[in-house]
């Protein structure tokens, strides 16, 4: 392992819990191979950071402001607490982050060498070249999804019909030629309106993605290869490194959970004790991650479905936060509900720690949105995957799971489709029954070859080394360049 990188890197979260934790989990796995690291935070994410900073003193932190905006009311730093849509919102906010940066690096005795910075911050590839240092581009989603997202800033479909939502986008260019209909795409992209100057903005940044100096991806060759080789061929460069799966140390548990997600209203050990009374693989845990909050009528489908299926589970049911309340979405379990499944089954209403449980030897499926960090930690956790991708990058991530990989399983589609309650029973039952033996070999053989990514020696573990190893040669780039202007003034 790489020990003796001396490097300063300017680390940028976009925050948002999906995309946070697993560059923290990589900003760990820099600090422990020597290199030297700057986190930029507002002040309302800076808790977030207390694991890290307690597991490595040595990471410094660049406290700035957030900026105000006007669709994002005061107080707000986080898009946990916002509706989906203020994703974008968010991207445009942070963008007047840039010049408070510039005059932290020019006034810091030791500035980075390189900036890497979440996907959605894709303006600071345009920071970078203007302090005249390099930008990695870091992935949350996996390389197939982002083998689509370029494909689609690249060359910017568009629908025949204006009111046709079924439209199918093909992407030639990508391994298997994936397809999807247009209601099926990035939510960011099909809100693209040429000559709106968020939209251009938006649409520079995804460009500034493919142009930066490099890419860091949560995913592992093992599990992604030929997208991985996609992207290479993509971008015209070897500067790509998989260097996931991005999870937890494993000696973190106790401390972990309500440090990374909040919350919930079953304890951690309330959870374990359930799950310790119940046989190997016998539970299905349903949970949909941090953003999805799912309509009246999905929940009383979910819950018949559960119901009717006659398996044990765990339901991990977010809330709606404070100004990200949606009529028609209060998460209302049916009346009695709780009362029918007593003992088969627990609901969990708040954060679920979701790595505990998954890991646990009682869980055998797992009922997902298909959000990345919730695929790999499926797939670490050797876990069948009945798939009910929502939005963004999930469906391309079922398309993984469920055509090329087959560990997975479809059982709906859409943030607002509501599922037959009986086919949901049937497919919850089958994936721990003995009717999916096959799907649970193979994910078995996934889970192996992910763990072996991470061992030393592994895959991941070696890009790892390479890619501080690739950092520690923009040091001295760095520091001749900044001489030349000293001499030059």
């Amino acid at each position: 392992m790489t020990t003796s990188a001396k490097v300063h890197v300017l680390v940028f979260p976009y925050p948002a819990q999906g995309h946070m934790l697993p560059l923290l989990d990589l900003t760990h796995q820099l600090a422990t191979r020597g290199v030297s690291i700057t986190i930029l935070v507002t002040p309302k994410n800076l808790p977030i950071l207390d694991p890290i900073l307690s597991k490595h003193p040595s990471i410094k932190t660049l406290v700035l402001p957030f900026p105000p905006h006007p669709s994002i009311p005061p107080g707000f730093e986080n898009v946990k607490d916002l509706p989906i849509h203020a994703f974008v919102s968010m991207m445009c906010a942070l963008h007047d982050l840039h010049r408070p940066i510039v005059e932290w690096f020019r006034s810091h005795p030791d500035p980075p060498a390189a900036i890497i910075s979440d996907m959605f911050l894709g303006w600071t590839h345009h920071l970078a070249k203007e302090l005249g240092i390099k930008r990695f581009e870091f992935s949350p989603s996996g390389a197939l999804a982002l083998s689509v997202i370029y494909g689609l800033w690249r060359n910017m479909p568009k629908k025949d019909d204006p009111n046709d939502e079924s439209q199918v986008v093909s992407f030639p260019e990508v391994p298997n030629c994936p397809k999807y209909p247009w209601w099926q795409l990035s939510t960011v992209y099909r809100s693209y309106v040429a000559g709106d100057p968020v939209s251009e903005f938006i649409k520079e940044g995804f460009w500034g993605n493919m142009e930066s100096w490099g890419l860091v991806v949560n995913s592992f060759t093992e599990l992604e290869r030929v997208y991985l080789e996609c992207l290479r061929k993509d971008l015209g460069h070897d500067r790509v490194w998989a260097v996931g799966p991005l999870l937890p140390p494993e000696n973190d548990d106790q401390p972990r959970p309500v440090q990374r997600g909040g919350s919930g209203s079953v304890s951690v050990e309330e959870i374990k004790s359930w799950l310790d009374a119940r046989e190997d693989r016998t539970v299905v845990y349903v949970c949909f991650g941090s953003q999805a909050v799912l309509t009246n009528d999905q929940v009383r489908e979910l819950a018949l479905g559960l119901e009717k299926s006659g398996v044990h589970f765990v339901l991990g049911v977010k809330e709606p936060t404070k100004g990200g309340h949606v009529e028609g979405r209060d998460c209302a379990m049916p009346q009695g509900f709780e009362h029918r499944v007593a003992g088969r089954g627990l609901v969990i209403r708040g954060w679920a720690p979701q790595v505990v449980i998954l890991k646990h030897r009682a869980v055998g499926a797992f009922l997902t949105h298909c959000g990345w960090n919730s695929v790999l930690e499926g797939v670490v956790a050797g876990v069948a995957l009945l798939c009910w991708p929502m939005g963004a990058d999930q469906f391309s991530n079922a398309t993984l799971l469920v055509e090329q990989l087959k560990v997975g399983i479809r059982v709906c589609e859409g943030a607002r489709t509501v599922p037959d309650a009986n086919a949901l029973a049937r497919a919850v039952a089958d994936s721990v029954s003995e009717k999916h033996v096959e799907i649970r070999e193979r994910v078995k053989a996934l889970r192996e070859a992910a763990l072996e990514a991470v061992r030393e020696g592994g895959s991941s573990v070696k890009e790892l080394d390479g890619l501080v190893d690739h950092l520690a040669t923009l040091q001295p780039e760095l520091s001749n360049n900044l001489q030349s202007k000293q001499n030059g003034n």
